[in-house]
């Protein structure tokens, strides 16, 4: 078995001229888009958004935020406190919250900060963060971000499981580049990168994971900070398209599990299905 190092880049399978790699069974009968996200807005579903922070009066953002923390590193130890100003210090969060208000609309959003203005943050104050929307709970977690470190595998290993077992969906970015990174590779998240046809409804499962499901994160025109609006290119951009569509269908179905959300997302994917 090839090591990650030797896996091809993480967007592959979601290139047009793989895409027939992609084809599945015929989905099951009794789900479809209508069924999944018919007629759903988020409303009742909170999600959090680890970044760089979010820019609550930004436009896009539509009024949705509700509260808004960061994480701070006293002593050695990462402390949750309330950030009454918000705001963010890049542009990164803000666009993941514009995303995901643009298409679930009446979504309830946390920005837990953990990025600072160089994008660049702690993974121990990931970690806290995590913590911190675990316990909450919230239904939703947005993670377009990742953590290298191998001393925090354990961390976000038991972290991942308990966001699983308490019915706490995670959807993560994989990393922009192959390599080992978390908590993108443990099964119970929902994995994502990009792809690059300019639809945010259209998405992709793939059944060879680590990723697990491709979105719209090519060339993205999304909110940034200031009031300001960009176009912008990564996983990142991909992984908050998903997470909205989680929210809709957690909204109209909150019963789900996050297995049975994952299930439903490969079921409604965009593949080609073989006879």
């Amino acid at each position: 078995m090839p090591s990650i190092e030797e896996l091809p880049a993480w967007s592959e399978p979601f290139n047009p001229d793989t895409r027939q790699g992609l084809t599945r069974l015929p989905a099951l009968e009794t789900i479809d888009r209508e069924w999944a996200f018919g007629g759903a807005t988020g409303e009742g579903i909170s999600v959090a958004i680890i970044d760089s922070g979010v820019e609550g009066d930004h436009p896009a953002v539509r009024g949705r935020l509700k509260e808004s923390w960061s994480i701070e590193l006293q002593g050695g130890e990462a402390k949750t406190v309330r950030d009454p100003v918000g705001g963010d210090l890049f542009g990164h969060g803000t666009a993941c919250a514009g995303i995901i208000a643009g298409m679930a609309p009446l979504v309830d959003l946390i920005s837990i900060r953990v990025l600072g203005s160089d994008l660049k943050g702690k993974g121990a104050a990931f970690a806290e963060a995590l913590d911190n929307a675990i316990q909450r709970p919230v239904r939703v977690a947005n993670l377009s971000l990742s953590s290298k470190s191998d001393a925090l595998f354990p961390v976000f290993h038991e972290l991942a499981d308990e966001a699983y077992f308490k019915g706490v969906v995670l959807v993560s970015a994989a990393n922009n580049v192959p390599g080992p990174s978390y908590p993108s590779l443990f099964s119970s998240v929902i994995s994502v990168a990009a792809h690059g046809d300019p639809d945010p409804w259209r998405f992709f499962y793939n059944p060879k994971p680590p990723v697990e499901f491709g979105a719209w994160g090519v060339d993205v025109p999304v909110a940034w900070r200031d009031g300001g609006m960009t176009v912008a290119t990564g996983n990142s951009f991909a992984a908050p398209h998903i997470t909205a569509l989680v929210a809709l269908l957690l909204s109209k179905h909150p019963g789900l599990t996050p297995f049975e959300v994952k299930a439903i997302l490969a079921a409604v994917a965009n593949n080609e299905r073989s006879n």
